[in-house]
């Protein structure tokens, strides 16, 4: 009996590491890459070449910026926990790559396919911003810790407005499974007109939650110079660096399940994952396309449009909805009695 839970419990670990390793390849190639087709986008927007030496049009770019973060020392400042500095970026990390268990490819491609899948995610995306603040606080340096404090605020004023449109969206499909939300998008398409009008709202609060421009305020160089990870180099920062990126993928994808279908073809002729892939992209797209053409905000006005405007609007999307949902069951119930 012995022998046969060591030899389970063994098989298990080499499963699940074997399964990490094959999940986590791809999204870090994904991630390379990602970063690639920003630069060129950018640089075509600008009337630039962008990285265009190494590698054939510059495809090994990615790999020669991974190399040279590797490689370089890691400088700790002297006052600091050590401890505490190399896990501020560890957690940022390990939470933005942990949240792709849950995320479904297709119904029967996903590693974890749990009912609260959408609570879920907002915890673990919550709690990412603990790595910021501990990151601003250990570095023991005011300007990572104004940076520090500005992106926390903005984090959490930003998860309210997602959080009330998770909250909505649940209400309208009737669940927090990812793929349940898609299978009932497939089956009954006027649910989509009443996700729809809340995407732009969505889309507005995951540029913020994201720290994407022009929401960048955390990165002000005009003001804290570079942010919350201004002592970090090496590899420390590259973890800041593939969290981040690794986020604007994952809201990306979660942008195309919940709001434009998922994998449901446009043309039956290419495979739903291509269909889901595509939306991705263009998703990822106009993250880029926003970052290239729109100026800063003041830390002042981003505030003030979360808690003024979107947050408005999301309760008043709400209550509309309820009463919608209100109004049916009454007549439902009424014609059930008569």
């Amino acid at each position: 009996m012995l022998t046969y839970f060591i030899t389970y419990n063994i098989s298990l670990i080499w499963y699940m590491t074997l399964l990490s390793i094959v999940t986590l390849v791809p999204l870090l190639l994904c991630i390379a890459f990602f970063t690639l087709a920003e630069r060129k986008i950018i640089a075509a927007i600008q009337r630039r070449k962008g990285p265009n030496i190494v590698g054939y049009w510059g495809l090994l770019q990615p790999f020669a910026d991974g190399l040279k973060l590797l490689i370089k020392e890691i400088i700790i400042p002297y006052q600091t926990i050590r401890f505490l500095f190399i896990l501020a970026p560890c957690i940022t990390f390990i939470l933005s790559i942990t949240n792709w268990g849950i995320i479904p490819l297709y119904y029967t491609e996903v590693l974890a396919d749990l009912n609260y899948g959408l609570l879920y995610l907002y915890a673990f995306s919550s709690l990412s911003v603990y790595g910021i603040i501990l990151a601003g606080w250990v570095s023991y340096s005011k300007y990572p810790f104004l940076g520090a404090l500005r992106s926390a605020a903005q984090i959490i004023s930003y998860e309210v407005s997602i959080g009330l449109i998770f909250t909505l969206v649940a209400f309208i499909t009737h669940s927090l499974n990812l793929s349940d939300i898609v299978f009932i998008q497939e089956n009954n398409h006027m649910l989509i007109l009443f996700i729809l009008p809340i995407a732009s709202i969505f889309l507005i609060s995951i540029i913020a939650e994201t720290n994407r421009a022009p929401f960048d305020l955390s990165e002000a160089e005009a003001e804290i110079v570079a942010g919350y990870n201004l002592e970090y180099s090496s590899i420390v920062f590259a973890f800041f660096f593939l969290g981040e990126y690794s986020n604007i993928l994952l809201i990306s994808i979660l942008y195309s399940i919940i709001f434009l279908g998922g994998w449901m073809p446009l043309i039956t002729f290419f495979s739903p994952i291509f269909w889901l892939e595509l939306k991705t992209i263009c998703i990822c797209f106009l993250f880029i396309l926003i970052r290239a053409t729109l100026p800063r905000y003041r830390y002042d006005q981003l505030m003030s449009f979360c808690w003024f405007v979107l947050l408005p609007f999301n309760l008043l999307f709400i209550i509309t909805i309820v009463i919608y949902f209100l109004l049916n069951w009454y007549t439902f119930l009424h014609y059930s009695v008569y």
